[in-house]
């Protein structure tokens, strides 16, 4: 039994050296994917290089637009006029921020990598961050903002506990039909800033052989 065990133990200890030892090959693999795409993109001097750095600022601009009128429509309707400068810079920035790295992580990290070559995909990923990081979450962020602020102030008669959910809800419900448009808007942008950047990434890959192909580091 206690030799068995040992066996047993022996190969499960190298099943697991050969698991880490294909992480690791699988790591270099895409570290070397990155920079060979990083070389190809500095290599590339047209108005596709400027668009596939920056494209991303213009959705997280709309996300902080957004995020300043559904915070200015909270404000109205729970009658909030205390700390109007800090909400202003919280709104700007969070959303702004926030969006650009989803932007960032989702789409075009996964493109530099090598995992992301369908531009159905690409599409799909942009139009889910215009949704959810670029719409949702600058009007959801305004609501509890504001909500705190109504609380600590006393500036509108608030819901007991019972009945909070439908409360905020109902808020809510007038501000997210007001700016429905802007939602499509954010979708549309998104879904178009995934297309255009799987583009430039086609064009990147296809350009003439600027240095060593991340294959070989497979070798």
């Amino acid at each position: 039994m206690d030799g068995q065990k040992e066996v047993d133990g022996q190969k499960e200890e190298k099943e697991w050296k050969e698991g880490m030892d294909e992480q690791k090959e699988s790591s270099r693999w895409t570290e070397g994917r990155k920079e060979w795409m990083d070389r190809r993109k500095n290599k590339n001097n047209t108005n596709g290089k400027s668009f596939f750095q920056n494209g991303s600022f213009a959705l997280a601009l709309n996300s902080s637009l957004l995020a300043l009128i559904s915070n200015n429509s909270f404000r109205k309707i729970l009658h909030v006029t205390q700390a109007r400068y800090s909400t202003v810079v919280a709104m700007s920035i969070l959303p702004f921020t926030i969006t650009t790295v989803a932007y960032e992580a989702i789409v075009k990290h996964s493109l530099m990598t090598g995992n992301l070559n369908c531009e159905i995909c690409a599409m799909v990923r942009g139009g889910l961050v215009g949704a959810v990081v670029g719409f949702f979450y600058p009007i959801i962020l305004a609501l509890p903002l504001n909500a705190l602020l109504a609380t600590r102030y006393y500036t509108a008669p608030l819901p007991n506990k019972d009945n909070a959910v439908q409360f905020w809800v109902l808020l809510s419900k007038p501000i997210f039909k007001k700016m429905r448009f802007a939602a499509l808007i954010q979708v549309a942008f998104g879904a178009y800033l995934g297309s255009k950047h799987h583009e430039i990434y086609l064009k990147m890959i296809r350009m003439p052989e600027p240095g060593r192909d991340p294959e070989e580091i497979r070798e």
